[in-house]
């Protein structure tokens, strides 16, 4: 029987009490030969912490618990250095007071663990700096210091810039002494989900290299498809046996919703780790990732900054966006990348352009739902019952029902509900409830699908059915089913082998919902 390590994040654990590990141990060895300074940004749930964790064992020596893995015949030397770690996954209460509070209680710990008289200083700044040089003066060996999930108090305080710069300073005052540690330090790692330039972290820390899109360790969090066929066999197979699936059938449906993610341009995919190991734990296909965070920060800059929401899948970013300060950033897209919510589709080296899109069914699903209360109406009850409606409809091929299931569903949201009272006149706005709604059906959906002649309003994509939709705002069906016409928007599907159907839709702005549509077949 395999146990897969649901939420453990702590190597030691995972290796002692016989639960699955998919060896990452040959990225271990690369970083720290010859690396010192080292940041990676990874999305929450990705495996930073297991990693963090492994450094933890490696540079303290424990030889017994690699027996087996790729580093054990890479290492000759194994020293016991003294390790330094520290997690700020806990300080999310969005106060200076708490973070300070667990900066030093984890710098107590370690005085008790090594040792150290703390001298009577609560100044974070002074503490962590004796507190190396300390370690380094007792034991005779440089230190390791590991700092997991750095930037989440920033996170939390990210959309109240009042609390920003406090929390900010703090941080700063903790990460300044790095620098000037440098003769006393071996290793010195760092993860988070995304990169706040003018902390003194970045901006003193010289030579500090950022390996979030480096091709070499694009697969060094995250399981890729050989790791999954190479460890994962016995759960593919309870699976299909669970859900009546053939073997082909479940690596369809695994790729489908789990796999997707690329963290450098040409690396290979990988699968969400937490979401993988869920599927195969409870032998079903359930959206894991998702249910454990609600992005509220990311539906607040989604408004801060007045995304289009229906354009962030196929969306273009330049490659200097990447290295975009997050509290500086003029888009989400660099927070929508380094939070796991979009990843890299393609890249044009020419213009240094990258193209992002979701990830996977999963991730693209789970937003929907998240932003139904923001975009369609309050209340997810019901947008879920008239979902279902729809969802029967599109699965006997019936759009028609499906789009009066729709109709009715817009037209019983109250005026002030939602979004609708932000922008009650724009085609853009409805454009967007209908790409809400008819991605939380679970069915590929994509909006202003660019085209040789112009830009389509929603593409949808069934087992059996490719619909050509265009929405004319006050206008008429004709006009829509003309432009699809006019402008070829079916074209490059003809060769697909599955229906085509083109759809013409008014929406009312005054009645606030679809009024008329048109079907051709």
């Amino acid at each position: 029987m395999v146990y897969y390590p649901i939420g453990i994040q702590t190597f030691s654990e995972i290796r002692t009490k016989g639960f699955l590990y998919v060896d990452k141990t040959q990225y271990v060895y690369d970083v720290c030969h010859p690396g010192k300074f080292v940041f990676l940004s990874r999305p929450r749930r990705f495996g930073k912490s297991l990693l963090t964790s492994t450094f933890d064992a490696y540079f303290s020596g424990k030889k017994e618990l690699f027996k087996g893995l790729a580093i054990e015949k890479l290492e000759t030397e194994w020293k016991h250095y003294p390790v330094l770690h520290f997690s700020l996954a806990s300080a999310k209460r969005g106060t200076v007071e708490d973070l300070d509070s667990l900066i030093q209680y984890q710098l107590e710990s370690a005085e008790e663990e090594y040792g150290i008289e703390n001298r009577d200083s609560f100044n974070i700044t002074i503490r962590f700096r004796r507190l190396v040089e300390d370690i380094y003066r007792k034991t005779g060996m440089q230190v390791v210091v590991l700092i997991d999930e750095y930037d989440a108090p920033l996170l939390t305080v990210l959309h109240d810039s009042d609390k920003l710069e406090p929390m900010r300073t703090e941080l700063q005052s903790f990460y300044s002494p790095l620098k000037d540690l440098d003769p006393y330090l071996r290793f010195v790692f760092i993860t988070g989900i995304s990169k706040f330039s003018q902390l003194s972290i970045f901006s003193q820390i010289n030579n500090l290299k950022n390996i979030s899109m480096n091709p070499k360790y694009a697969s060094i969090c995250g399981i890729t498809e050989r790791e999954m066929m190479d460890n994962f066999q016995e759960g593919i197979d309870e699976l299909g046996k669970a859900n009546d699936m053939t073997k082909d059938e479940v690596l369809a449906q695994l790729k489908r919703k789990y796999d997707g993610y690329h963290f450098a341009y040409n690396s290979e995919g990988v699968y969400n780790p937490f979401s993988l190991l869920s599927a195969m734990d409870d032998s079903a296909f359930n959206n894991y990732w998702f249910s454990t965070g609600t992005p509220t920060f990311l539906v607040k800059m989604l408004k801060r900054f007045h995304t289009d929401l229906t354009k962030l899948d196929g969306s273009e970013a330049g490659a200097d966006d990447f290295d975009a300060p997050t509290e500086n950033m003029h888009s989400v897209l660099p927070l929508f990348y380094q939070s796991g919510y979009l990843t890299i589709k393609g890249y044009d080296p020419i213009l240094s352009n990258y193209t992002l899109g979701y990830p996977n069914e999963e991730v693209k699903v789970g937003l929907m739902h998240a932003l139904l209360p923001f975009y369609v109406v309050k209340d997810p009850v019901e947008a879920r019952t008239a979902a279902g409606k729809m969802y029967l409809a599109l699965r006997k091929d019936d759009i028609d029902e499906a789009l009066e299931a729709a109709r009715a569903f817009f037209a019983g949201i109250p005026y002030q509900e939602g979004t609708l009272q932000d922008a009650p006149t724009s085609e853009g706005h409805f454009t967007a409830m209908l790409y809400v709604m008819f991605s939380f059906l679970n069915v590929y959906v994509y909006t202003q699908v660019r085209t040789a002649k112009g830009r389509m309003d929603i593409l949808m994509k069934t087992d059996t059915t490719i619909y050509v939709m265009e929405l004319k705002l006050d206008g008429t069906v004709e006009e829509a089913l003309k432009q699809i016409d006019d402008k070829g928007y079916a074209i490059p599907y003809e060769a697909d082998g599955r229906r085509i159907v083109k759809v013409g839709i008014r929406f009312s702005s005054e009645e606030r919902t679809i009024t008329a549509w048109k079907i051709v077949a």
